[in-house]
Protein backbone atom coordinates (compact mmCIF):
# COMPACT_ATOMS: atom_id res chain seq x y z
CA UNK A 1 0.00 0.00 0.00
CA UNK A 2 1.66 3.68 -0.89
CA UNK A 3 2.98 5.34 2.18
CA UNK A 4 3.51 8.62 1.11
CA UNK A 5 0.55 10.60 0.01
CA UNK A 6 -1.92 8.13 0.38
CA UNK A 7 -0.74 7.18 3.81
CA UNK A 8 -2.68 9.46 5.95
CA UNK A 9 -5.69 9.31 3.37
CA UNK A 10 -9.10 7.73 4.42
CA UNK A 11 -11.41 8.82 1.59
CA UNK A 12 -10.77 9.41 -2.25
CA UNK A 13 -13.21 11.18 -4.97
CA UNK A 14 -13.82 9.82 -8.08
CA UNK A 15 -13.65 12.56 -10.46
CA UNK A 16 -16.33 11.06 -13.34
CA UNK A 17 -19.54 10.62 -14.03
CA UNK A 18 -19.29 7.39 -16.00
CA UNK A 19 -20.37 4.43 -14.10
CA UNK A 20 -18.46 2.28 -15.80
CA UNK A 21 -14.79 4.20 -15.15
CA UNK A 22 -16.01 4.13 -11.62
CA UNK A 23 -16.67 0.72 -11.27
CA UNK A 24 -13.33 -0.51 -13.05
CA UNK A 25 -11.92 2.52 -10.96
CA UNK A 26 -13.24 1.54 -7.55
CA UNK A 27 -11.93 -2.08 -8.27
CA UNK A 28 -8.09 -0.92 -9.04
CA UNK A 29 -8.67 1.15 -5.73
CA UNK A 30 -9.72 -1.60 -3.64
CA UNK A 31 -6.28 -3.09 -2.09
CA UNK A 32 -5.91 0.48 -0.87
CA UNK A 33 -8.85 0.06 1.73
CA UNK A 34 -9.98 3.81 1.06
CA UNK A 35 -13.85 5.15 1.04
CA UNK A 36 -14.41 5.95 -2.43
CA UNK A 37 -17.00 8.52 -3.78
CA UNK A 38 -17.44 9.92 -7.01
CA UNK A 39 -18.34 13.10 -7.83
CA UNK A 40 -21.85 12.23 -8.86
CA UNK A 41 -22.18 10.86 -5.06
CA UNK A 42 -21.09 14.57 -3.61
CA UNK A 43 -23.52 16.83 -6.41
CA UNK A 44 -20.50 17.83 -7.78
CA UNK A 45 -20.67 18.57 -11.67
CA UNK A 46 -18.48 16.61 -14.09
CA UNK A 47 -15.85 18.76 -15.36
CA UNK A 48 -15.79 20.09 -19.12
CA UNK A 49 -12.49 18.71 -20.85
CA UNK A 50 -11.13 21.61 -22.54
CA UNK A 51 -8.05 20.27 -22.71
CA UNK A 52 -5.93 19.07 -25.84
CA UNK A 53 -4.57 15.98 -24.89
CA UNK A 54 -5.31 13.43 -21.91
CA UNK A 55 -3.22 14.54 -19.67
CA UNK A 56 -4.52 18.25 -19.72
CA UNK A 57 -7.90 16.79 -19.57
CA UNK A 58 -7.44 14.70 -16.59
CA UNK A 59 -5.21 16.81 -14.33
CA UNK A 60 -8.46 19.82 -14.70
CA UNK A 61 -11.25 17.20 -14.07
CA UNK A 62 -8.66 16.03 -11.19
CA UNK A 63 -7.85 19.17 -9.47
CA UNK A 64 -11.40 21.09 -10.35
CA UNK A 65 -13.00 17.92 -8.07
CA UNK A 66 -10.59 18.01 -5.60
CA UNK A 67 -10.68 21.74 -4.93
CA UNK A 68 -14.86 21.55 -4.57
CA UNK A 69 -14.63 18.90 -2.53
CA UNK A 70 -11.78 19.69 -0.35
CA UNK A 71 -10.52 15.83 -0.81
CA UNK A 72 -7.92 14.43 -2.59
CA UNK A 73 -8.93 13.33 -6.16
CA UNK A 74 -8.58 10.57 -9.18
CA UNK A 75 -9.53 11.38 -12.54
CA UNK A 76 -8.97 9.67 -15.65
CA UNK A 77 -9.05 10.76 -19.30
CA UNK A 78 -9.05 7.89 -21.93
CA UNK A 79 -9.43 7.07 -25.79
CA UNK A 80 -8.94 5.31 -28.45
CA UNK A 81 -6.35 6.76 -30.93
CA UNK A 82 -6.74 5.32 -34.66
CA UNK A 83 -3.57 4.92 -36.40
CA UNK A 84 -5.47 5.62 -39.92
CA UNK A 85 -7.14 8.74 -38.52
CA UNK A 86 -3.77 10.39 -37.53
CA UNK A 87 -5.27 9.55 -33.65
CA UNK A 88 -8.50 10.61 -33.73
CA UNK A 89 -10.90 10.23 -31.89
CA UNK A 90 -8.39 10.94 -29.36
CA UNK A 91 -9.15 13.39 -26.65
CA UNK A 92 -12.93 13.36 -28.52
CA UNK A 93 -13.49 9.56 -27.95
CA UNK A 94 -16.51 10.27 -25.75
CA UNK A 95 -17.68 13.12 -27.82
CA UNK A 96 -17.54 10.66 -30.80
CA UNK A 97 -20.42 8.90 -29.16
CA UNK A 98 -22.92 11.84 -28.94
CA UNK A 99 -25.33 12.29 -31.56
CA UNK A 100 -26.02 16.30 -30.29
CA UNK A 101 -23.25 18.19 -28.30
CA UNK A 102 -24.19 17.29 -24.69
CA UNK A 103 -26.19 14.76 -25.73
CA UNK A 104 -26.33 10.64 -24.53
CA UNK A 105 -23.53 8.63 -25.12
CA UNK A 106 -24.49 5.96 -28.08
CA UNK A 107 -20.94 4.17 -28.34
CA UNK A 108 -23.11 1.66 -31.41
CA UNK A 109 -23.26 5.03 -33.20
CA UNK A 110 -19.44 6.19 -32.26
CA UNK A 111 -18.11 2.53 -33.85
CA UNK A 112 -20.36 3.60 -37.30
CA UNK A 113 -18.82 7.30 -37.43
CA UNK A 114 -15.11 5.45 -36.92
CA UNK A 115 -15.79 2.80 -39.58
CA UNK A 116 -17.27 5.13 -41.93
CA UNK A 117 -13.93 7.42 -41.10
CA UNK A 118 -11.52 4.73 -41.89
CA UNK A 119 -13.41 4.02 -45.29
CA UNK A 120 -13.29 7.37 -45.99
CA UNK A 121 -9.89 7.76 -45.67
CA UNK A 122 -9.21 4.61 -48.23
CA UNK A 123 -7.73 3.01 -44.55
CA UNK A 124 -7.69 -0.99 -45.08
CA UNK A 125 -7.77 -3.69 -42.01
CA UNK A 126 -5.94 -4.32 -39.80
CA UNK A 127 -6.97 -1.17 -38.05
CA UNK A 128 -4.04 -0.29 -36.02
CA UNK A 129 -5.34 1.59 -32.80
CA UNK A 130 -4.33 2.07 -29.12
CA UNK A 131 -6.33 2.93 -26.18
CA UNK A 132 -4.73 5.55 -23.48
CA UNK A 133 -5.32 6.30 -20.08
CA UNK A 134 -3.84 9.14 -17.95
CA UNK A 135 -4.32 9.01 -14.00
CA UNK A 136 -4.24 12.28 -12.71
CA UNK A 137 -4.14 12.28 -8.47
CA UNK A 138 -5.14 15.92 -7.02
CA UNK A 139 -5.21 17.57 -3.80
CA UNK A 140 -7.28 20.57 -3.01
CA UNK A 141 -4.04 22.63 -2.72
CA UNK A 142 -3.38 22.33 -6.43
CA UNK A 143 -0.60 19.66 -6.35
CA UNK A 144 -1.13 17.14 -9.16
CA UNK A 145 0.55 13.91 -10.31
CA UNK A 146 -0.23 11.89 -13.69
CA UNK A 147 0.58 8.52 -14.51
CA UNK A 148 0.04 7.33 -18.53
CA UNK A 149 -1.20 3.54 -19.91
CA UNK A 150 -1.17 2.42 -23.20
CA UNK A 151 -2.27 -0.82 -24.79
CA UNK A 152 -1.98 -1.22 -28.82
CA UNK A 153 -4.11 -3.19 -30.84
CA UNK A 154 -6.45 -3.51 -33.62
CA UNK A 155 -10.63 -2.84 -34.38
CA UNK A 156 -12.80 -5.10 -36.00
CA UNK A 157 -16.26 -5.09 -36.65
CA UNK A 158 -18.93 -6.56 -35.22
CA UNK A 159 -18.52 -5.69 -32.08
CA UNK A 160 -18.10 -8.44 -29.30
CA UNK A 161 -18.93 -8.65 -26.27
CA UNK A 162 -20.92 -7.12 -23.44
CA UNK A 163 -18.83 -7.03 -20.51
CA UNK A 164 -17.32 -3.60 -20.94
CA UNK A 165 -18.28 -0.47 -21.89
CA UNK A 166 -16.74 2.67 -24.09
CA UNK A 167 -14.72 1.01 -27.38
CA UNK A 168 -14.40 -2.01 -25.77
CA UNK A 169 -16.33 -4.28 -28.14
CA UNK A 170 -14.59 -3.35 -31.07
CA UNK A 171 -11.01 -3.53 -29.74
CA UNK A 172 -8.66 -6.75 -29.27
CA UNK A 173 -5.34 -6.06 -27.49
CA UNK A 174 -1.87 -6.91 -29.64
CA UNK A 175 -1.21 -10.75 -28.92
CA UNK A 176 -5.19 -11.54 -28.26
CA UNK A 177 -8.19 -13.17 -29.74
CA UNK A 178 -11.03 -11.67 -27.87
CA UNK A 179 -11.99 -7.92 -27.49
CA UNK A 180 -11.86 -5.94 -23.88
CA UNK A 181 -16.00 -6.61 -23.70
CA UNK A 182 -15.59 -10.18 -23.88
CA UNK A 183 -13.05 -11.41 -21.65
CA UNK A 184 -13.26 -8.93 -18.23
CA UNK A 185 -9.81 -10.89 -17.32
CA UNK A 186 -7.92 -9.65 -19.88
CA UNK A 187 -8.70 -6.37 -19.80
CA UNK A 188 -8.14 -6.29 -16.02
CA UNK A 189 -4.27 -7.66 -16.58
CA UNK A 190 -3.37 -5.38 -19.19
CA UNK A 191 -5.99 -2.61 -20.19
CA UNK A 192 -4.49 0.74 -20.39
CA UNK A 193 -6.32 1.90 -17.54
CA UNK A 194 -4.47 -1.44 -15.66
CA UNK A 195 -1.40 -0.16 -16.86
CA UNK A 196 -1.69 3.36 -15.71
CA UNK A 197 -2.58 2.30 -12.22
CA UNK A 198 0.39 0.14 -12.08
CA UNK A 199 2.71 3.15 -12.69
CA UNK A 200 0.14 5.44 -9.69
CA UNK A 201 0.96 2.12 -7.27
CA UNK A 202 4.77 2.11 -8.01
CA UNK A 203 4.76 6.07 -7.45
CA UNK A 204 3.70 6.26 -4.31
CA UNK A 205 4.81 2.69 -2.37
CA UNK A 206 7.95 2.41 -0.66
Amino acid sequence: MPQSLLADKKSLVIASHNAGKIKEIGNLLAPLELTILSAGELGLPEPEETGSTFQENSQLKALEIAQASGMMALSDDSGLCVDALDGAPGVYSGRWAQKTPNGPRDFNYAFKKLFEALHDKGALPPYKAKMVCVLSLAEANGSVRSFEGIVEGTLSLPARGDKGFGYDPIFTPDGHTQTFAEEPALKASLSHRQRAFDLFLRDFSG
